[in-house]
């Protein structure tokens, strides 16, 4: 059974309007990831953006993954996909790995395909969240 994720209204409603954009003015390649991140934005716990609990990983989020199979860890942030710089750790919620995190809580567990089978990831640690800073907008 698929996990449901916890989003805020603000970020749904923007992702929303992302994965319509690029549907009509995108790259073929993005259309599977896009369609599973609409149905998981779909069947989403919808939230305030005040009500979110402090460790899940909304839009801006900086979080420390772990490869569970290297022990590796990562640090990056979620950003919209016009903030996005791999150098800088900041990974675009269009990723797949962006969409694979995405509303996912502290602790969880996250199988990502990847070409090569699968990576299993956890949320060590939720290192920023603006909607817990008081910052509902970002």
């Amino acid at each position: 059974m698929t996990k449901t994720i916890i989003i805020t209204l603000l970020d749904r409603e923007r992702i929303l309007k992302l994965i319509n954009q690029e549907k009509e003015f995108g790259k073929a390649k993005n259309k599977e990831y896009l369609k599973s991140l609409e149905q998981e934005l779909n069947r989403a716990t919808i939230l305030s953006s005040e009500g979110i609990p402090s460790d899940v990983v909304t839009m801006n989020s900086q979080l420390l993954l772990e490869d569970l199979d290297t022990g590796e860890e990562m640090e990056y942030s979620l950003v919209y996909p016009e903030d996005s710089e791999l150098l800088e750790n900041k990974i675009s919620v269009l990723a797949p790995i962006g969409t694979a995190i995405l509303g996912y809580r502290e602790g969880d567990i996250i199988d990502w395909k990847v070409p090569s089978g699968i990576v299993k990831l956890k949320i060590k640690k939720i290192l920023y969240q603006p909607e817990s800073t008081g910052n509902y907008n970002l």
